[in-house]
């Protein structure tokens, strides 16, 4: 949800109002163990606050009257940044990775050259195909479009072919996917 948390029936902002920042009359407040302790004055729920040793948050300051929760805003903010990190951890970024060839490359450096488009694709990532010409190789895009093609086959079990050959200034362009949709 960006920068706001879900929070019960609440949405929690992440810029939040604790203690003498809240300027509200009256609050519904809520305690730590998310139970309603009704509506009350501001001075209460500080007061009540301070009885128990912790933080009044604003937590919902759209609500009619703020929604105000008793709660260890320290702790709160810790296990905040623990869980943003969870998730950082577990989102993969997928990159592409880019494989250059020759229009007259010899087989076994092709097969190395697949091989390593093989392990990127098997690893979540794009690969983006490279032909690169040079000098009067230029007047033969044939070639590169059909080891462009003969690469798509190589890796037909892994690879889908994104985007087709594309001539693009001195270069012939392809980009191949994963096929398998586990990494996306």
């Amino acid at each position: 949800m960006g920068q706001n948390e879900i929070w019960g029936w609440f949405v929690i902002s992440k810029d939040l109002r604790i203690n003498d920042e809240i300027r509200a009359r009256e609050v519904r407040l809520v305690g730590e163990e998310s139970e309603q302790l009704g509506i009350v004055s501001l001075r209460d729920a500080l007061s009540a606050a301070m009885e128990r040793n912790v933080d009044l948050v604003e937590i919902a300051p759209t609500a009619k009257p703020p929604v105000c929760k008793l709660m260890d805003y320290g702790k709160y903010k810790y296990e905040q940044a623990k869980r943003d990190k969870e998730v950082r951890k577990k989102h993969k970024t997928m990159e592409i990775k880019e494989v250059k060839l020759r229009p007259n490359i010899e087989d076994h450096d092709f097969e190395t050259k697949a091989r390593n488009a093989q392990r990127f694709l098997n690893e979540g990532d794009k690969v983006k195909v490279t032909i690169m010409f040079r000098g009067r190789e230029i007047t033969h895009p044939d070639l590169g479009r059909t080891l462009c093609l003969r690469l798509a086959d190589f890796l037909k079990a892994e690879a889908t072919i994104e985007r087709d050959p594309k001539l693009e200034g001195r270069n012939m362009i392809m980009i191949l996917a994963s096929a398998n949709k586990q990494h996306d």
